[in-house]
This record gives C-alpha cells, structure tokens and sequence, in this order.
C-alpha cells in the first residue's frame, strides 16, 4: 500500500553519481534493484518566513542598540543620590566609583516619608553615596557631610579618608544651618546597616550622640519605628527587588559561564557517550540520578530558606546590629520555591516507580540509537557548532537586556517643597529644585523588553530546530542504507544535511519555531492577565473560577505539548523530503496516526527516559551553581548577589538548552528511524525491508508487539 510520501519515498529510480548535495539512494528496495530515497528535485520553501525572520533579527539590533544607547546597568543594584547620580558610577559629578551605598542623610525625611498621607516621599529625601553606612559614635558626634564643592576646597578622596566629615571647616551660618538639619553636614544619631546598597536604619537612637546633638541646640529628631519600615518598604517593594535579580544574573555571569555553558556540555557529551558504550545500564543510571538531583536541589533551597541549619539568606552584607533581623521579599521567593521543589520531588519519586516496568522498552530504543551514534560519529561533535552559535548569541542578548532593563530615563520629582537644604555653590540655603530624582520607564521601554525576550525564545528555537533538521538528515540517510555505511551514504552525512538545510529549507525552520514561539507567547500574556485581574479583583476566587483557570491553563500546555510534538517529527519530514513546514507536518502526522499502536508507547517511554536526562544535565548544573553561589565571592562586597534564585533559575534553563541541543542527537535518531521505519513498512506492505535488525526486533517481534497493544 502506498504512504503518505508515496510520491516521495520510494518512487525514484536510483541514478548513478551525485548531485552535490548530498543527496543519496537508498539501495536494494525491491526488484528494480533500489530506489532514491532522499535523492529528489527540491526547492526553497516558506521563503516568506525566512524573510520575516532577517526582518526581526534587523528590529533585534536595532532595539539593542537602543538599550546601549540609553541604559546603564548600574541603575539595577545602586540607588541614586539627591543629584541624579547612580551610586558607583564613575562618570558621575563628582566621581562616584568607590560610593556604592546611599544613604539617607536627614532622618527627620525620612520619618516624615514614612508618616501615612504624607504628601513626601523617600525618593526626595536627601541622599549620598557613601562607601559604607556609618555609625553613631560611641563618645561624642559623628557628622556625615555632603559632597565637597564650593567654599569646602576638600578632595574626595580626603573627604572620604575623614569619614565624609569636615565640620569643623564650617562657617558660623553653614553650623547653624546643620543644626536645623538643613545641611551641609547632618548628625549621625541612627546606627544603620547595609541591606542591598541602601543603608537601612534601625529605629533605636544613640542615647550619647542624641545627648550632645541637643546640647549643640539641635532641632528635635523623630524617634520612632517608622524610620525603620520606610527604608524597609521601599528596599523590598516588587519594582527594585526585579531590578535585584536581574542584576545578580549580570553579577554571576563566571557562574553562569562555568553552570550554563561549559559544565552542561561536558556532562551531556560524557551521557552521550555512556549511551554509545552502556546503552544497558543508562536508563536505570538517569532515573536514579535525576531523583538524587531533585532531592539535592530541594535541600538547598530548604537551607536558603533557612528551615535546615543556619545558611538562611542574608540580605545584609558585612557586619552588623544584632538588634534587627532583615527578612524581605527574596526569602519569601526562596521558600516558595522550596515548597514547589517539594511537590515535584514527590511527583519525579512516584513517576519514576510508574516507568520501572517500561524501561526495558526505552533501553531497546536507545540501543537502535546507540547503533546509529556509532556509525555516524560525527552526530556526537556535531551539537558543538549550534552550542557555539548559541553561547555567541546568548552574551549579546544577555548584555543587551541588562541595558534595557536600565534604561529608563532619570527625571526630578515634583514635591512642592519641605526639601531645603543648604547648597554650598550659592552658599546659601536653597528650597527650588530640591526634589529627588527618579528613573522613568515608558510604555516603549515594557513594549522593548518584551519584544526582547520573544527574540531570544524565536531565536533559540530557531536554533534547536535548525540542529534538530541536520540530525535527522543524517539518520535518514544511515536507516535507507540498511543500516550500514556504504558508498551511497556521504562521507560527511552531517554535513550534506547541513547543506540541504541551508540551501532550501531555512523558511520552514523559521516558520516551525515561530509556531512554537507564538503559542509559547499567548500562554504567557494570557497567565499574566490571568494574575493581574486576581491582584486587582479582591473577591475571592471560587471553585468553579479555579478549576476554568487551572483547566484553560492544562489545556494550553497541552497544546503547547503537541505543537512541539508535531514540530519535531515536521523536521523530519523536512530534511528527508525538502517539503514545506505545513506539508511536512501533515505527512509526519498521518504516518504517526497510521501506526500509532506501533510505535506509540516505545517513542513516549524513550522520551520520557531523554527528558529525565536532559533534567539530570540542567540539575546538575543547578546544584554547582549553588554551590559556587555559596562561596564567600558572592556574599560580600560588589559582587554580592540578592538572591540566588535568578541565577540558578537562569543556569537551570541554560543547561537545559545545551542538553537539548546534544541530546537532541539520540532524541531525534530515534524519531527519525521510527518514521522512516513507517514508511518503510507501508511501502512494502507492512514488512519493513531498510529497518537494521535491532529495530525490527524492537518494533516487529510478535512478544512486543503484544506489549504494546496489550498494555502488559
């Protein structure tokens, strides 16, 4: 009976010599001797796609260069000072590299920021930037003074060696004017500890520097727990702790380097080949490893959370009071993610023990690809090149979101006043143009990032998809040979499929991974909406309004589910045939639909054992970012990071990306022998004549096939 690619497969004679594409017959396949398997006029398809896709890698750049332009990286951890200034930046006026810290120099703004209807806010109380948050004295009266300028003819580095104190070169009206607590130099009566480069206050008054603040004739300071919660509530609100994360990715980029790139190749290389020499043995070494990851995984963040010894996350760097304990949103993220780790360590546990029974199954579908590996030699270097082009375009898109996300634009506010202080350019007492500053974003900035993030997902699919292709040309090219090498196959089968990709089927690639990213989108946009109308409804949601939210969100994933399916087993069909996205698709799903009791539950087993193992990869990776994460580098000083959670999470999906790429290599040998051998039987009358015979055993031994039609 004739297949779906009966006008394809199987139809051309084969003719001698090559075309220089690559392009082979596949021999002895009835009684005329042979006939051309991948040897087939083709032609560029879906070109409309391709040039849609150069258009948006165009618009790519440009927004980049946009964030470049306009962003600075240093906004995303540093506060800005009462000029405008971003604390370390060493383009500042005056020279701000080494004062990383602000610090709010007047506490009676801060408490009256604090106070509820306060028409002021903590954004214009007058801040500095210091090197580290000072202390009250514990004999007399520490004074913070302000920048040096005018009549102060001190250096900075001066200033800063004097502990940002040069009272005593104060004239008679600049001392008075600090005693109202107008400036220039203001007293240090509030110990303060360093949370996240903003110098918290601890609402508990020095008694020996508020008694000589007084006896100086100092106007009356606000003793109360509001200075406190002001500072905290602003350090923690959702807007700078984003801003946090994002830069602790910029921060951990050595981890994300050494966890996200160089670590997941290694350990998928090693997997790849224990699959080419202890194929047996694999599928019970990736269940049991990928439950000990999981579990590792789990109590590491149960230690950050601090519910398992006393490694809880601090968000306080160096020393400091023991009076206050500082807990914000990062260790709520933390301990929610140790919850839902806790979930899926029973999920993964309970699965595992569901698969025992089928993983006999997947272990005779990783020896068909074990086979291939081994004859074709170049599959297992080949995932190099993508990996390559992917870590190129992973440093660009990575260094051009932390500009974008930085590159809002610093405006004063407008507070009306109740901001005085004194300015020592004019040397006098000045009340306009006091207010603070602040970094606006704009709609276009939202609608920049956004369109950021779609690029790098199109973009990876786009890649994965293009590797994916190559492989699958080069088994189609060993399973029409019989299964052996022969002088009809290429030389260099990769290679040839290489060609063939970029020569005539780059649209369909691009128009497959664009499928995917769409939907990938809409589930997105739509969960946003989804969490955005349950903030702003304070009506409790009821049963049947969570089970329509929970069933929407199912049925989207499964949908997400089947377009990869789809997408996948389309690559195939591509690379064998030269058809277009939409016709692949169709001949894949009907050859999968016509054998669906054939091959169904020996492709779902293997892919279930290859997804553990590219989760085994990025776990792994997850666990050694933790553990450099952990290390004394990144808990002190410039380089200390907020939270690990965004870098791990970031290293989770990195080394899942490369071990999809490298374990894409037995993902799709599989697949593409399982369709091929479809064809193959439905052009020789359900007999496959090209199948090897470990996968005639595999798939068309009668104890098998009861298996599988029997569920047993």
């Amino acid at each position: 009976m004739g297949g779906p690619l009966g006008a394809i497969i199987g139809r051309y004679p084969t003719a001698a010599g090559g075309d220089g594409d690559g392009q082979i017959g596949g021999g002895g396949g009835g009684a005329g001797g042979g006939s051309g398997i991948i040897r087939h006029n083709r032609k560029c398809r879906d070109l409309v796609f391709l040039v849609i896709f150069i258009a948006f890698w165009v618009a790519m750049i440009v927004n980049s260069s946009f964030g470049f332009n306009q962003g600075n990286p240093l906004r995303l951890t540093y506060g800005l000072d009462y000029k405008g200034n971003v604390c370390g930046n060493r383009h500042a006026k005056p020279d701000l590299r080494e004062l990383m810290v602000r610090y709010w120099v007047n506490p009676n703004q801060v408490y009256l920021s604090g106070i509820e209807n306060s028409q002021f806010n903590l954004a214009d109380a007058r801040s500095i930037c210091l090197m580290e948050c000072p202390v009250p004295s514990e004999d007399g009266l520490n004074w913070v003074c302000d920048y040096p300028e005018g009549d102060i003819r001190l250096p900075m580095d001066d200033w800063i060696n004097r502990d940002y104190d040069y009272y005593e070169f104060l004239t008679s009206e600049m001392r008075n004017s600090s005693l109202q607590l107008q400036g220039p130099c203001y007293p240090v009566i509030f110990p303060s500890v360093n949370v996240y480069w903003s110098c918290q206050f601890i609402a508990r008054a020095s008694n020996v520097s508020l008694k000589h603040w007084q006896q100086m004739g100092g106007v009356n300071i606000d003793e109360n727990i509001i200075i406190d919660k002001t500072i905290h509530r602003a350090i923690n609100s959702p807007s700078p702790v984003l801003k946090r994360y994002v830069a602790d990715v910029g921060k951990a980029w050595p981890v994300l380097i050494v966890c996200g790139g160089i670590l997941p190749v290694f350990l998928s290389v090693i997997w790849l080949l224990m699959i080419r020499h202890f194929v047996a043995g694999m599928t019970w070494i990736t269940v049991i490893l990928f439950n000990a990851l999981v579990i590792s995984v789990t109590m590491f963040y149960y230690t950050k959370a601090g519910w398992i010894g006393n490694d809880a996350l601090s968000v306080v760097i160096g020393e400091h009071d023991p009076y206050i304990h500082i807990s914000g949103r990062e260790i709520n993220h933390i301990r929610a993610v140790a919850v839902l780790m806790t979930i899926v360590m029973i999920i993964a546990f309970l699965s595992s023990l569901a698969i025992i029974r089928r993983i006999l199954i997947a272990t005779s579908v990783l020896k068909v690809a074990a086979k291939v590996i081994g004859e074709v030699q170049a599959l297992i270097i080949f995932p190099i090149l993508p990996y390559v082009i992917l870590a190129v375009f992973y440093m660009f898109w990575f260094s051009a979101a932390l500009h974008l996300f930085s590159s809002g634009q610093i405006l004063r506010n407008d507070c009306g006043g109740n901001c005085c202080s004194f300015d020592l350019k004019s040397n006098k007492i000045n009340c306009d143009n006091c207010c603070g500053y602040r970094i606006h974003y704009t709609r276009n900035i939202g609608i920049s990032i956004l369109f950021h993030l779609f690029g790098c997902y199109w973009a990876t699919q786009f890649i994965i998809a293009c590797s994916s292709t190559v492989i699958a040309g080069s088994v189609a090219s060993y399973y029409w040979a019989r299964g052996e090498i022969s002088q009809e196959i290429p030389f260099l089968p990769v290679f040839s499929s290489m060609k063939r990709l970029l020569r005539y089927s780059l649209g369909s690639v691009a128009l497959g991974s664009l499928v995917v990213s769409i939907v990938e989108w809409v589930r997105f946009i739509l969960e946003a909406l989804r969490r955005r109308l349950r903030h702003s409804d304070p009506a409790p949601v009821t049963c049947t309004g969570k089970f329509m939210s929970s069933s929407s969100q199912c049925c989207l994933g499964c949908i997400d589910w089947i377009i990869k399916s789809v997408n996948r087993n389309a690559y195939i069909m591509i690379a064998i045939t030269g058809k277009g996205f939409s016709k692949a698709s169709a001949i894949a799903t009907g050859l999968i639909m016509n054998n669906i009791l054939r091959i169904g539950k020996v492709n779902v087993i293997g892919d279930v054992i290859l997804y553990l193992g590219k989760l085994c990869v990025s776990l792994f990776c997850a666990l050694f970012a933790f553990l450099m994460l952990d290390t004394h580098k990144y808990k002190s000083a410039h380089n200390k990071i907020s939270s690990p959670l965004f870098p791990v999470l970031v290293t989770w999906g990195l080394g899942y990306i490369v071990a999809t790429l490298f374990f894409a290599v037995v993902e799709m040998s599989i697949d593409t022998i399982i369709l091929s051998f479809c064809q193959d039987a439905e052009e020789h009358q359900g007999t496959a004549q090209y199948a090897p015979p470990l996968l005639m055993e595999t798939l068309d031994g009668q104890g098998e096939m009861q298996r599988l039609t029997q569920g047993s």
